[in-house]
């Protein structure tokens, strides 16, 4: 592939300090790569740093990249992509993972496009159980690139984090492009050895750094080498589109406590929430997505009625046990937003928001409100950093509250972990 005129790394030279990237604690990763390189390219540090605390990498390479150089015969092409599968395995035994064992896809290099459900397919069996999903980011101007992005996500398990690396974004794309997502970025700093083993791994896939058979120039040229000898990686969450289905908390509660709710945190946060309540008393609370109903139990002492539902028949199992000796409290199966109704003088927002698409979210903030009677109350609280299912960010769903022309805001509080809004109708 020859494209051009680069941007070149002076460009990007004051790239603000991101966020750094969250999802380090995971057991399981899979690696989506469109051609032999990319992953070394795009995140060899991060994964040389999972690969290094325990976790077990599984690697997909779409394409054995051998049209790299177009005009090539095929013969050539089949030696090409001989060739990079042993430098690729060859980088692997270089960044310590020579015990990973690439899924050779073995898909068509440059017509990625025609083979995409079968990617899925490929993917969705290697990432079955996995807890990271890392892949090309699905708006990279690469056309393969793009493919293997939007399979990989597509095929990644409910639960997973999802992750996209850019690759020649940096070449093709300038700094200042509003299309750049820097909303949901993060980087991993690299130190001196992690960078040292990144920079001799990506010197190890020599048919990229020579010119190709016919004198061409190579893909890897020193102009597009330093966009990736930098001291982070830059990394772009990939939420997804639709609300997080019931079935994933319903594999959560074959647990009976899945959300350790008797802990300090989860404790805490319910007496912080409730706290900056500013009224005493309330005649009656709806709570969607009520849980096993630790906070509906707490509810239940500054309410004269609580009505709480969920989807979830084990969850509500679990409340009806722990509440069954509150006759002011009524449980009944639903789910947002087509189960809230009033008129109430408080609704109970907690680590719900998040988990809805953008239809169903803008549905439930307006429905909340109009569930509301005139003085009624909105108490929202939720956890701050991503959850893997969830479309939004708890801070976003927070933001989106506030802004709610039927609403304004009485409280907020935020801490590290948690926000609490109350907001009351307008």
């Amino acid at each position: 592939m020859t494209w051009g005129p680069f941007h070149t790394e002076a460009g990007w030279r004051d790239l603000a300090r991101l966020p750094p990237f969250p999802a380090e604690d995971v057991r399981r990763v899979c690696v989506v790569a469109a051609h032999p390189d990319d992953e070394t390219l795009g995140v060899s540090g991060l994964i040389q740093r999972l690969h290094a605390r325990g976790a077990e990498i599984r690697l997909v390479v779409a394409t054995d990249g051998e049209a790299a150089f177009p005009g090539s015969s095929p013969s050539e092409r089949r030696a090409l992509g001989a060739r990079r599968r042993v430098e690729l395995l060859e980088s692997l035994r270089c960044q310590g993972m020579g015990d990973v064992e690439p899924v050779w896809a073995g898909l068509p290099d440059s017509a990625l496009i025609e083979h995409e459900p079968e990617l899925s397919d490929i993917v969705r069996a290697v990432a079955a159980d996995t807890e990271l999903c890392l892949a090309p980011w699905p708006e990279d101007p690469h056309p393969d690139h793009r493919v293997a992005g939007r399979a990989a996500f597509r095929a990644a398990p409910l639960g997973a984090h999802r992750w996209s690396y850019p690759i020649w974004l940096w070449h093709l794309v300038a700094p200042d492009d509003p299309a750049i997502p820097w909303a949901r970025a993060a980087e991993v700093r690299l130190d001196d050895a992690t960078a040292a083993v990144k920079a001799k791994a990506v010197q190890v896939f020599r048919s990229q750094l020579e010119p190709g058979p016919r004198g061409e120039d190579p893909i890897l040229a020193p102009e597009v080498l330093e966009h990736f000898a930098r001291d982070r990686e830059i990394l772009f969450h990939e939420p997804r589109t639709t609300s997080t289905p019931v079935s994933r908390f319903e594999t959560l509660y074959r647990e009976p406590d899945p959300w350790t709710m008797d802990s300090w945190y989860e404790r805490r946060k319910r007496t912080v929430a409730l706290a900056a309540l500013p009224r005493e008393r309330y005649a009656l609370a709806v709570e969607p997505a009520c849980g096993t109903g630790a906070l509906t139990l707490e509810l239940a002492g500054r309410c004269d009625r609580v009505h709480a539902f969920d989807p979830v028949p084990a969850a509500l199992s679990s409340a009806r046990d722990r509440l069954a000796h509150l006759s002011t409290v009524e449980l009944s199966a639903g789910s947002l937003p087509g189960d809230l109704r009033g008129p109430a003088d408080l609704v109970v927002l907690s680590e719900i928001l998040y988990y809805l698409s953008e239809a169903d979210l803008k549905a439930t903030l307006d429905r909340t409100v109009a569930s509301l009677r005139p003085d009624g109350q909105v108490l929202a609280v939720h956890w701050r950093p991503q959850a893997p299912d969830a479309p939004h960010h708890g801070v976003e769903v927070h933001e989106r509250l506030r802004a709610h022309p039927g609403l304004r805001s009485l409280v907020t509080h935020t801490e590290d972990d948690f926000l609490v809004d109350v907001l009351e109708r307008r």
